[in-house]
């Protein structure tokens, strides 16, 4: 029997590793994610920020296998709206995820094709299964810290961000009042 394990380091602070370079998404490539588009634009032409980044830790994506990593959102608004990953759904859409809080404050924003949706809090040590058919996004709902969640899923899953990109969730996770509030998407199509 031939064994294929993979041995990786999460540093527990920032969620980074220093075996696998991070994907990142600054401001530039969140166009159309956030309902305030003049206000993500002038916001990058100042500072073309981070917004977040992951980890693909290029295992192959075969039936069976597992892929996993992290995911690290930061803080910040754009407008009301708070720092989010574009969210996606599985192109196997039956696909199920975990996610597992390691440190900071945020959501998991859910929603199926059928228009059911739900937003999970999570704080480090907090868990959610995310169930098949679901995009997911987490969203950052801390002033000062990153969000950073462990994330576990089939190999062969696939990522469809096009959907998302095309007509965005129905809901936006905004500060409202000094706290957060869940309210319609008025751009969802």
């Amino acid at each position: 029997m031939n064994m294929q394990s993979k041995l990786v380091q999460f540093d527990m602070k920032t969620g980074l590793s220093p075996d696998v370079k991070s994907i990142q998404r600054k401001l530039s490539q969140m166009q159309g994610m956030y309902a305030d588009e003049g206000a993500r634009s002038l916001m990058e032409a100042a500072d073309d920020v981070l917004v977040y980044e992951f980890h693909d830790m290029h295992l192959p994506e075969q039936a069976g296998d597992i892929a996993f990593g992290t995911s690290i959102t930061y803080p910040g608004k754009v407008g009301h709206e708070y720092f989010m990953t574009k969210g996606h759904f599985h192109t196997i859409l039956d696909t199920a995820e975990v996610y597992h809080c390691l440190r900071g404050n945020g959501y998991l924003l859910m929603e199926n094709p059928e228009g059911d949706w739900e937003a999970r809090e999570l704080k480090a040590g907090v868990s959610v299964y995310v169930p098949g058919r679901y995009a997911h996004r987490s969203v950052n709902i801390s002033d000062d810290e990153p969000f950073i969640t462990f994330f576990a899923f089939r190999a062969d899953a696939g990522h469809d961000y096009g959907a998302i990109e095309s007509k965005g969730f129905r809901k936006l996770i905004i500060e409202q009042n000094g706290r957060p509030a869940i309210v319609d998407n008025p751009k969802w199509k």
